[in-house]
Parts: C-alpha cells; sequence; structure tokens
C-alpha cells in the first residue's frame, strides 16, 4: 500500500503545482503582457472612471439612445452573474408574449417608423448580455435618437456608420455596433 500511496500523493501534488498554480500564473502574465486590455475586462473609461465593457451590454431605455438586445439575465438586465438564456423555445407562448411586448415599447417609442422591426432588438442573446446589435437594428432606431435629440437624422446615421464594427473575414461572423460605444459618441456630439 506505501508503495502506491507515497507516489500517488507526490504525483497529486506536482501536477496540482503544475496545473492549478504554474500554468493559471503563465497564463495570466502572458495575458497581462500580450493583450493588456482584454485582460483587464476591456473596460472604457471616461474621465478615468470605467463607464462600461466592450463585452457587456447595458440596460439603455432612454429614447435618446441606441438601446441594445434584451438581456435574459433577470431580474437585473446584463447581470453578468446570471449570464444564460431563457431557454424559451419558438412555440412557447411566453416567448412569444414577450417579443410582441418588446415590438409594441419599439413601436410606442417611434410611432413614425413602419420598417419592419430587426429580430436582434426583440429577442435575446444565449448569454443575455450581447453588448452588440446588428447595423440594420441601429439603422431601425437612428429616426428617435434624432428626434429625440434634436439633431439631423443624417448627422446620427453617419455615427452608425462609423460605429459598424466589420469581421475580419466574411465567414468569421456578422457586421455589428457596439451600442455603449455607439451611444458615448453619441453623447459626445456638441
Amino acid at each position: 500500500m506505501k508503495t502506491i500511496v507515497r507516489p500517488a500523493l507526490v504525483l497529486f501534488f506536482i501536477l496540482t503545482l503544475l496545473t492549478g498554480v504554474a500554468y493559471p500564473l503563465l497564463v495570466t502574465g502572458l495575458a497581462q503582457a500580450l493583450f493588456p486590455a482584454q485582460a483587464g475586462g476591456s473596460l472604457i473609461l471616461r474621465n478615468g472612471k470605467p463607464v462600461g465593457s466592450t463585452l457587456i451590454g447595458q440596460n439603455f431605455t432612454d429614447p435618446k439612445h441606441f438601446w441594445g438586445r434584451p438581456s435574459a439575465t433577470g431580474p437585473m438586465p446584463y447581470n453578468a452573474q446570471a449570464s444564460s438564456g431563457s431557454n424559451l423555445g419558438p412555440l412557447n407562448p411566453a416567448l412569444t408574449d414577450a417579443v410582441k411586448s418588446r415590438i409594441e415599447a419599439l413601436r410606442a417609442a417611434d410611432p413614425g417608423n413602419t420598417a419592419p422591426v430587426p429580430v436582434d432588438l426583440v429577442t435575446a442573446s444565449a448569454s443575455g448580455l450581447d453588448p452588440h446589435i446588428s447595423p440594420a437594428a441601429a439603422n431601425f432606431q437612428v429616426a428617435r435618437v434624432a428626434k429625440a435629440r434634436g439633431l439631423p437624422a443624417a448627422k446620427v446615421q453617419a455615427l452608425v456608420e462609423h460605429a459598424i464594427q466589420h469581421p475580419l473575414a466574411a465567414w468569421l461572423g456578422e457586421p455589428g455596433v457596439n451600442v455603449l460605444q455607439l451611444n458615448l459618441a453619441l453623447d459626445a456630439l456638441r
């Protein structure tokens, strides 16, 4: 028994040091050295204070701002500690009711907009934290934001065009607009 237990314990402690201490320290050190912004949470700072992250959405409800995807994290929207989808299937009446109420809220906020509502404005992402919307979802909101701010729609549209993030290659994903970055650019307008 002694010949089996001692080597097993030694191997256990060696592997614990390698995989539980050395490897995480190495990976963390490399991440901090090579990608400091991403390793620090991709925070956006204004006047030295963090206002959010480019990786987690925020709950914008003011008509003067662009709105992101609905969050599936309840009861507090965009709560990273509760990241998950709603698990409601496409035939679930609760999902249908939620989508209908979101469409009604969008129509009420901009009654003159008769364009089809982009699906990402009424459905949550799988994580419930998505900080991006499609360019179509941003364009859908241009008239409402411009009217609420008293700005020409062309100026707001130009901000949206500038905020579109394209993937490195078409097969790597879809273009998107980071809602927080777009709203910060909008707030910076004089």
